[in-house]
């Protein structure tokens, strides 16, 4: 039962959960949920049609009815969740992992996540117990739903006039295709542009920097001012500059306040994740955005969003949240939004290069893993280190510890999906950064074996 998470269902499909689970998951949903009808969509993984059938076949025998959406990118399974009143919804995905993997995204109404804490443990639980299912005495029916051009037209309510800039689009062989011509048209430079669950030209995952060197080389060849790419299920967006270098998907939240708090003035709020840098909060600031921050996966941050009423959000994956998309992350929406912004500098002279250069005050190390047993022991070990050296400024201790200092901060956590213990550092200078990060690796690798 290794493939629950915190925030969804996922790993190696017949080696972490296999068709049973499936079906059990699928049968369980209705009854956890309180519903007799349940959306479903599925990504284009190989494995997909026989975890749908799957899932389908439990929830009928459980006696519910379900919508079966098809084809669909995650955020359109959010979006038929909440705009048609669903309770229960399950994507079948496994978002920007390799074509081995299958998982599954479950939310309820208005498009919350479950997540472990919210249900999925229980699920897990009851699978474990080997509840029974037995077959409902009038077994549930099937409706084929078609909810594509309705969000369609909900993202195209977004777009702007993109006729001066050359953009250059990595589609990842995967649900982005189901969109992204319709809405970009025929003006971009596409790669990748087939829909293909076996991702054959890279893996669906852009946080990965070599499956970004062909977007990065385009750019370059093709003289564009911006380049996207989106994941496996077109939930995450992340760009590239019109000098072919990779932007940190952190540092987009703050490009999202030109839109949204300058142009639209919309005031309030802002969410970023625990390992955000500092200098988007900073940033926003005089824009009259108010920076709060969170854990990192969208169980937590789609619901923290809606518990403050935030403008948007974004994480450092490349999720991006918003208020006017039932507070749920969309990579379509976030790219059509980013790219108003993009050809509005454009007419005003002005690069996407230099955006981000106005907004990036700190160096950075990005996250680095560690391999290792102790993980508690090594984020105290690491907290009390540079604590008992400097007085704090800031101090979280959800998802990890974040510690902030007057030339520094540091985050470390537990990793929610794999074997590792993460750290982040920003730093006023290459040095003190430099410093840091050899203080950290040195700690764990000498008391704690670190790898």
């Amino acid at each position: 039962m290794g493939a629950f998470h915190a925030y969804d269902i996922r790993g190696i499909y017949n080696v972490d959960f296999d068709r049973e689970t499936a079906y059990k998951v699928g049968y369980f949903i209705p009854e956890l949920l309180k519903t007799d009808k349940v959306a479903v969509g599925r990504d284009c993984r190989e494995s997909s049609p026989e975890v749908h059938d799957a899932v389908v076949a439990g929830i009928t025998d459980a006696g519910a009815d379900v919508y079966d959406l098809g084809l669909a990118s995650t955020p359109t399974v959010y979006f038929a969740t909440a705009n048609y009143g669903f309770k229960a919804s399950i994507q079948i995905t496994a978002s920007h992992n390799p074509a081995e993997y299958n998982g599954m995204k479950v939310s309820t109404e208005n498009a919350r996540a479950i997540g472990y804490d919210a249900g999925l443990k229980t699920i897990r639980q009851w699978i474990e117990e080997g509840r029974p299912t037995p077959a409902a005495g009038k077994k549930g029916q099937v409706f084929e739903m078609d909810v594509h051009e309705d969000y369609l037209n909900f993202l195209l309510k977004y777009k702007g006039d993109y006729s001066g800039i050359r953009i250059a689009m990595d589609l990842s062989n995967g649900m982005a295709n189901l969109y992204a011509k319709e809405i970009f048209g025929g003006d971009p430079v596409y790669l990748f542009d087939e829909i293909d669950g076996r991702f054959p030209n890279h893996e669906p995952n852009p946080l990965i920097l070599k499956n970004v060197e062909p977007l990065m080389k385009l750019v370059k060849e093709q003289k564009a001012d911006v380049g996207v790419i989106y994941d496996g299920d077109a939930d995450r967006v992340m760009f590239v500059d019109e000098n072919g270098k990779f932007i940190s998907p952190d540092l987009m939240i703050a490009v999202l306040g030109q839109y949204f708090l300058v142009e639209r003035g919309e005031k309030g709020l802002v969410l970023q994740d625990i390992r955000s840098s500092k200098a988007v909060g900073e940033y926003l600031a005089p824009m009259g955005g108010e920076m709060r921050t969170w854990k990192v996966g969208r169980a937590f941050a789609a619901e923290k969003l809606r518990e403050i009423d935030g403008v948007f959000g974004g994480e450092l994956a490349g999720h991006y949240y918003f208020r006017d998309f039932f507070y749920s992350d969309s990579g379509l929406l976030a790219s059509i939004i980013i790219l108003n912004v993009v050809a509005k500098l454009k007419k005003e002279g002005r690069t996407l290069s230099q955006l981000i250069a106005d907004i990036e005050k700190y160096q950075n190390s990005g996250e680095i893993n560690f391999r290792l047993e102790d993980k508690a022991g090594a984020m105290d070990a690491v907290r009390d280190m540079f604590m008992s050296q400097e007085q704090h400024t800031a101090y979280m201790d959800f998802d990890g510890y974040r510690v902030e200092f007057p030339q520094w901060w540091f985050n470390i956590r537990p990793s929610n999906t794999e074997p590792y213990l993460r750290f982040l550092c920003e730093a006023t200078s290459k040095e003190l950064l430099d410093e840091k990060v050899a203080a950290t690796r040195k700690l764990l690798e000498t008391k704690f074996g670190a790898k």
